[in-house]
């Protein structure tokens, strides 16, 4: 009998939470040595590169690692999956490797266009490196996952936490470098990380050589067809992150987008989730069939909103004393803990736009998402005009939250009639509503610190379980299975 849907979820998701988990609790830890050695600038400057990175690499992979992950399971055949994985890692190697030399070359022109406040071309020089490796490990954790090698994919995560860590604190604190320094702890370490992963693939992509038998032929045209149409998706949607910190850069200075960066790390657990969820579920979703996914998809949306809500809810009332501990004091604590809620519900937002990526692309109409993008593209940039001149960060951080409220209900109208997914509508409005009325109700009465304050916050994140058993969004059943599962793992059991 296969596992439910969620559990399956669960478990892989576990795989890639866990690695991120380290990550993101080793990350909040060296966040105050950061804050402390580089200044807002610096850190704004740093973050925009590391987001560049990321939104770059997007149009450079052309969709290639979602359509090895939907081709995977196209054909089980050992000998065609095999020249499927070398095909799409030597395409990309190729890419990346171009691009790259030409940054290093064209790398003051590019500070002098992105880094506002005229930073030398060294940072954008890392950020050659960082685009190389990323670009790369993330085709070949797609690679990973597609044979849900759980073990191999966190053995891979926790070493690349590690490695970066131990380099970027060498390089920034222990040596006194910047920005260049902070850039290249990170990447190095994937460098490293990406090397031993191909080594550990090294069967599966150098296996089936030779000319490939008539029909088992990898032609780029199918991956192409099935990658390209998620790209322009997916780089508007993630443009909603770059694009704030780059008119905050231009509008308010290096500061405030330093800020708005410090808020992002300070979000880190729902991030983890969200992230988590972004590869655990493609495999999952396109895996199965027909008949159960409507009602996977459902139940996999509710449990999203109900734990990401959660989490929402504790960083918004715990958030003063989370800035406090965790940001250096060249930092305006004030400005941070405003922006950290709303980067929070948005970091969130963003993990469920993949339910409805995976919606069109099991029936292969993966460019249904875009006009809901680029409509929350719009609408993003519009609330930035609005906000940012009196709310800077914090105004920054709501836009990102309004965009994706729009893109979010225009996805699920584009992509209704490909799946009716039976939402439970009801269920999820009452969890939202309980989830507001805690979190806003509770930050608005209780003091933000204070013994009486902070135990009330406390006990707000605390009770926040029961109130959504109370209201209907979670049955007296499931709390008494999920109570179960969490107790069967506790120590001792």
């Amino acid at each position: 009998m296969a596992p439910h849907p969620l559990r399956r979820l669960a478990a892989s998701g576990m795989a890639y939470q866990s690695a991120s988990l380290v990550a993101g609790v080793l990350a909040l830890v060296t966040l105050p040595l950061y804050t402390t050695h580089l200044s807002e600038a610096e850190f704004g400057w740093a973050e925009l590169l590391l987001t560049s990175i990321i939104l770059v690499s997007i149009a450079l992979r052309a969709g290639l690692q979602e359509a090895l992950v939907r081709h995977w399971f196209h054909d089980e055949d050992a000998d065609r999956r095999s020249r499927l994985a070398r095909r799409v890692v030597l395409v990309v190697v190729a890419g990346t490797t171009v691009l790259g030399l030409l940054v290093v070359l064209l790398a003051a022109p590019i500070a002098r266009v992105l880094l506002a406040d005229g930073h030398p071309a060294g940072p954008v020089r890392a950020a050659a490196l960082g685009l190389w490796a990323f670009t790369n490990l993330e085709v070949a954790n797609a690679l990973l996952r597609a044979q849900e090698a759980r073990r191999t994919y966190l053995l891979a995560s926790l070493s690349n936490v590690a490695l970066t860590v131990g380099s970027t604190v060498v390089l920034v604190v222990v040596l006194g470098g910047g920005a260049s320094e902070y850039l290249l702890g990170n990447y190095a370490a994937s460098t490293v990380v990406l090397v031993g992963v191909w080594a550990s693939q090294r069967r599966l992509l150098l296996g089936a050589r030779g000319p490939a038998p008539e029909g088992a032929e990898v032609r780029m045209a199918p991956l192409l067809r099935f990658g390209l149409p998620t790209v322009v998706p997916e780089l508007a949607v993630f443009l909603l992150n770059v694009v704030d910190r780059a008119w905050l850069m231009g509008s308010s200075g290096a500061a405030a987008a330093g800020v708005y960066a410090a808020a992002v790390k300070l979000a880190t657990l729902t991030i983890v989730v969200a992230r988590a969820f972004q590869a655990a579920w493609p495999p999952l979703a396109y895996d199965l069939s027909d008949e159960e996914a409507p009602k996977a998809y459902a139940q996999v949306v509710r449990a999203y909103v109900l734990v990401l809500g959660w989490m929402v809810v504790g960083l918004t009332l715990l958030r003063h004393q989370i800035v406090d501990v965790l940001i250096g004091d060249e930092f305006d604590h004030g400005a941070v803990a405003g922006a950290l809620p709303w980067l929070a519900l948005g970091w969130a937002m963003w993990g469920l736009t993949w339910v409805f990526t995976t919606i069109a692309g099991r029936h292969h109409a993966t460019g249904r998402t875009l006009p809901a993008a680029l409509l929350g593209l719009v609408v993003n940039i519009a609330l930035l005009a609005v906000l940012v001149p009196s709310l800077e960060a914090t105004g920054a951080a709501i836009a990102l939250v309004g965009a994706y409220v729009v893109a979010l209900g225009a996805s699920h109208l584009r992509t209704r009639r490909l799946m009716l997914v039976p939402f439970e509508w009801g269920r999820l409005a009452a969890a939202v509503a309980a989830l507001v009325v805690l979190g806003a109700g509770l930050d608005w009465v209780a003091a933000p610190d204070g013994a009486g304050g902070i135990a009330l916050r406390l006990a707000g994140c605390a009770v926040a379980p029961l109130l959504l058993v109370l209201v209907g969004a979670v049955r007296p059943a499931e709390a008494r299975v999920a109570l179960r599962a969490v107790g069967s793992r506790l120590p001792g059991r």
